[in-house]
């Protein structure tokens, strides 16, 4: 299994009392859903290895689980790494939700410019993310937010947005000029 096949859930932040127990962050938004889980993909040095454990207990985001068959000083090395499960066991998103992950690649259609390009990667600033689209070598950053967009079409393999008023112009110029 590669990192690039799989997802980052979270990570291992601190011991747990004395019998090994380890604390989770789960880095998602439904922390629950993951309540049964029972192993996933620790990151050591560039390599993901699998682990098997136990949850024994939740409070939101942490979970504290029992690592099965590794003593409680092997346990505490996992402290700060990183855990990983696999794509394919995401939840499938539908409607204008998605991974952002997903959407690398996608070609981006504003209502009033039109055609904008195709998004190189989502970059996750802390006040908000932003597609970062390239258009004849210039760098077009758009707001992910619910008022931008308006339509995730999955099957074309485009998101229709609605930019803020001259964000696009302030990038590529007045479309009103062009040849």
């Amino acid at each position: 299994m590669k990192i690039d096949d799989c997802y980052c859930l979270g990570r291992v932040t601190k011991p747990w009392g004395v019998k090994g127990q380890m604390v989770l962050f789960l880095d998602v938004d439904s922390p629950e859903d993951y309540a049964e889980l029972d192993s996933a993909f620790v990151e050591i040095k560039g390599q993901l290895v699998p682990y098997f454990f136990h949850i024994d207990q939740m409070n939101g985001n942490k979970a504290v689980a029992t690592f099965e068959e590794i003593t409680p000083e092997q346990a505490s090395s996992l402290v700060g790494h990183e855990l990983y499960l696999p794509l394919d066991l995401l939840p499938k998103l539908t409607g204008n939700q998605f991974y952002f992950h997903e959407v690398k690649g996608f070609r981006v259609v504003d209502s009033v410019y039109g055609d904008i390009g195709i998004i190189e990667q989502v970059i996750e600033y802390p006040a908000q993310p932003l597609f970062q689209i390239m258009k004849n070598g210039t760098e077009v950053l758009i707001p992910v937010i619910d008022q931008v967009i308006d339509r995730v079409d999955r099957e074309l393999k485009t998101i229709f947005i609605t930019a803020p008023n001259g964000l696009i112009e302030l990038y590529l110029g007045d479309i009103n000029n062009q040849c």
